[in-house]
């Protein structure tokens, strides 16, 4: 879930930091998985100024190109402007050398000195799609004259930027599904641990609340109660629906909402604000002035707002009129009951639906939405009325819309608050450490607990807020106490105890933590995904068969609804995620399982139905190194990963018994495998363009994906030897050969150490030369061979001969032309 900073501090007065939020809201149990920032315009025309055209000259023998000088304050700048509309004595907005532009519907851009037609220009007159202000390139943007030159363009446009928090948000905290329940926490946790900081609730004073006429008046009727626990709705008329105003744009925007319009906004920022959804419906689509909250007969159709046709479940939900169904409750809208621009009289509904009807139908449609989210983890039954006249009044000051009936509320079983007695020395020992009384009963106040009684000093009757379900018992109470308190305000004991375990140790946990040790101490990093994954995501590369996916009986959500047939698709978002940082020059490595489904028999058991196997995936992409002063740009290739996977199997000793081959599968555009045995042990290459794009990747990544359970077999039987170091000095001999092109160095290696398997030890390719002189399909090897005798010092006749029968196989199995 995410968090805007700006629109948190509506609710709270305080001066902390970002980085002291991000740490308040992880230790109190909300996660800080990430802290980014939004910019209502991309870059927020960071040097972008005002200047003044000094002079504007036509550049002979060209059509429309001009030379400008322009000054823009603390220097003159000379541009080369193609606008038509350019002239002298304008005031306009110039890309000074080393701003990066953000244009509407394009990749940014730095502007940099250049010459055009052999003129030097030093910057960039803009027009309003170039800075992303606009869609416009007739022309550059003419400000008016009375703006001041040198002035920011950031300061012109008052762009806002804000910092929005992505909180981990854990299935119990429904409390925290708003900012405002945020808000809440935070301020018990500033309250009790930095007293000395700024934090104080901002309490909203919503305007009275009355109708202005009965024009529009609505009967409510719920049939299935037990479902529905309270429903709570009203009418306006006369709305006039046009675009919301830039700050609630910008709210929702900021934390990945793209604005509808007027009333639809509001609707979502209302339950972004406080956590009850609402739901806005066209009241001219309410037949008969009724709306009923009903079951409809089992496989009744119903069209939902993505214009999907569904077949309902007599257990769904629904909200109704006379003639037929307009929503599925607290999931999804119908297509025929919606806002549109053209609409002018609105229904409210603002309701509390029971979670498990909301979690089975959300499920049953595969439809996971922000109000569902929130009424299957609970929302709280008080918050509807409130909900409601926050919407109205938002919508009379936004839409100039009039209240046209009563708010409706059908609550046929109020809610009450679950009352929990418990003792302070109990919660002591649950927490483990002694919070006093006084810090006890603070807290829980400040979490909108009430204390009901004391019996004694350590004896009290409480009740938990409507919004904390998951607080039932007495350790649930110890719970909250204690993330407000801070469980790193909890001190360690001063004694110990342990168990020693007297097992030997596992082979296969030993054997990853080596393979870890040798990846990371290379230079590359360690990184853990989700196992779950996507359907869509997989089933769009055209390369995995849906018929193999382990699906989730139970997913969270439709990007986490399989068990992952592969680690690419993890392992990709986490290079996007350092891409999107301007970090490209990544190499990373995971060790993870896989999953296939192998059988669709049910009489089968569930291991010969399914599979899983221990993987070890790696990525590489951007540069090698580090920029520096002394070696020169190098950028990761084919080869680079290549040589990480040959490192990595020659230091577990099993190189000499793979196989390397050229097939590979389709997620390579170019790729290889090593197999053992006929079994593939790895396949390698680079990604297909097109499915790095799936993670919004526009770079090339270098992926391998190894069986490491296969690898952990291969290794159990190798043995590793030592030998002493050589007495004895090596000899060099190089050799050129001309060769066919498809003839592969692996295979010129093999032919060369069975020739000579005594004194040959190395061999090694040093230079590759191609040109249309040696032939077409022809390309020159330069090699260099390393002989060396274990007893005795070699004499060069000895090399000759070698060289000789090393050369006559090569000539004969490859016909190579010795150069």
């Amino acid at each position: 879930m995410k968090i805007s900073y700006n629109w948190l501090k509506n609710y709270i007065d305080t001066d902390l930091t970002i980085n002291e939020l991000s740490e308040i809201l992880t230790d109190i149990g909300l996660e800080v998985e990430g802290v980014e920032l939004y910019e209502e315009i991309e870059g927020s025309l960071k040097g972008i100024v005002v200047g003044k055209v000094i002079k504007c000259d036509k550049i002979e023998g060209t059509d429309h190109l001009h030379l400008t000088q322009v000054d823009v304050g603390s220097e003159t700048l000379q541009i080369v402007c193609g606008a038509p509309n350019v002239a002298k004595d304008q005031k306009v907005l110039v890309a000074t050398p080393g701003t990066t532009l953000y244009p509407k519907g394009g990749k940014p851009f730095e502007i940099k000195k250049a010459k055009l037609r052999g003129v030097e220009s030093n910057g960039m007159i803009c027009a309003e799609d170039e800075i992303g202000v606009g869609t416009s390139h007739a022309g550059i943007m003419i400000l008016d004259e009375k703006e001041e030159i040198g002035k920011n363009a950031s300061a012109l446009y008052d762009i806002q930027s804000d910092y929005v928090f992505e909180i981990g948000l854990t299935p119990n905290r429904s409390d925290a599904m708003s900012h405002m329940g945020v808000a809440r926490d935070i301020y018990a946790a500033v309250s009790q641990r930095y007293p000395g900081k700024k934090a104080s609730l901002i309490e909203l004073n919503l305007p009275e609340f009355k109708k202005d006429s009965n024009s529009l008046p609505i009967e409510i009727i719920v049939e299935n109660q037990n479902d529905c626990i309270r429903y709570s709705g009203l009418t306006m008329n006369n709305v006039k629906i046009g675009e919301s105003p830039r700050w609630m744009k910008n709210y929702l925007q900021a934390i990945g909402l793209r604005p509808v319009n007027a009333v639809v906004d509001i609707t979502q920022f209302v339950m972004l604000e406080c956590g009850q959804p609402l739901h806005a419906f066209d009241f001219d689509k309410v037949s008969g002035g009724k709306v009923i909250v009903k079951n409809l007969p089992n496989d009744a159709k119903f069209i939902t707002l993505d214009e999907v046709e569904r077949k309902l479940s007599s257990e769904d939900l629904m909200i109704c009129n006379e003639k037929q169904g307009m929503c599925i409750a607290g999931v999804f809208g119908g297509a025929d009951s919606g806002v549109t621009m053209d609409t002018q009289k609105i229904f409210i509904e603002s309701a509390c639906f029971h979670p498990v009807s909301i979690r089975k139908s959300a499920k049953r449609h595969d439809l996971h939405t922000d109000a569902s989210f929130r009424f299957e983890r609970g929302v709280d039954a008080e918050l509807t009325l409130y909900a409601a006249k926050r919407a109205a009044n938002l919508i009379k000051e936004i839409c100039g819309a009039e209240i046209s009936s009563d708010l409706m509320d059908i609550y046929p079983v109020k809610i009450e608050k679950k009352k929990i007695n418990i003792n302070l020395d109990n919660i002591h020992k649950l927490i483990g450490y002694p919070v006093t009384p006084t810090a006890c009963e603070s807290i829980l106040k400040n979490l909108d607990f009430n204390i009901l009684k004391k019996d004694s000093e350590k004896d009290w009757l409480i009740d938990a807020p409507l919004n904390k379900v998951d607080v039932t018992r007495e350790s649930d109470v110890a719970e909250e106490i204690l993330r407000i308190y801070g469980y790193n305000n909890i001190s360690m004991p001063e004694k110990a105890n342990t168990v020693f375990s007297l097992q030997n140790e596992n082979d296969a946990h030993s054997f990853r933590e080596y393979i870890a040790d040798l990846l990371s101490n290379r230079g590359l990093n360690e990184i853990m995904n989700n196992s779950l994954s996507s359907t869509h995501w997989h089933e769009k590369t055209g390369v995995f068969n849906p018929e193999t996916f382990v699906p989730m009986l139970n997913p969270l959500s439709r990007e986490l609804n399989i068990m992952r047939p592969s680690m690419i698709s993890g392992i990709l978002q986490s290079l996007a995620y350092n891409i999107n940082r301007k970090n490209s020059d990544l190499q990373f490595f995971e060790i993870g399982r896989i999953y296939e489904k192998v059988s669709s028999d049910k009489s089968k058991s569930v291991t010969k139905q399914y599979k899983e196997q221990e993987t070890l995936a790696i990525a590489i992409c951007g540069k090698t190194a580090p920029e520096n002063w002394k070696d020169k740009e190098e950028k990761s290739s084919y080869y680079t990963l290549k040589s990480v996977l040959e490192f990595l199997f020659s230091r577990c000793g099993i190189d000499g018994e793979l196989q390397f081959a050229d097939t590979h599968s389709k997620l390579f555009a170019m790729g290889a495998s090593y197999k053992w045995k006929d079994n593939s042990l790895a396949e390698f290459g680079m990604i297909m363009p097109n499915i790095a794009a799936q993670s919004d990747i526009d770079i090339s990544v270098f992926y391998a994906e190894i069986n490491l359970e296969l690898f952990l077999k291969i290794y159990g039987k190798s043995k590793t030897e030592f030998q002493e170091i050589p007495k004895f000095p090596e000899v060099r001999r190089d050799l050129s050969i001309l060769i066919n092109k498809d003839t592969r160095f692996t295979d010129i290696e093999k032919v060369a150490l069975d020739a000579d398997k005594k004194l040959l030890k190395e061999l090694s390719l040093f230079d590759v030369y191609t040109d249309e002189k040696l032939g077409a399909d022809k390309k020159s090897y330069a090699l260099s061979f390393i002989f060396r005798h274990e007893e005795k010092t070699l004499t060069d006749k000895e090399c000759d001969k070698s060289m000789e029968r090393i050369s006559k196989a090569l000539q004969s199995i490859f016909n190579a032309d010795l150069r």
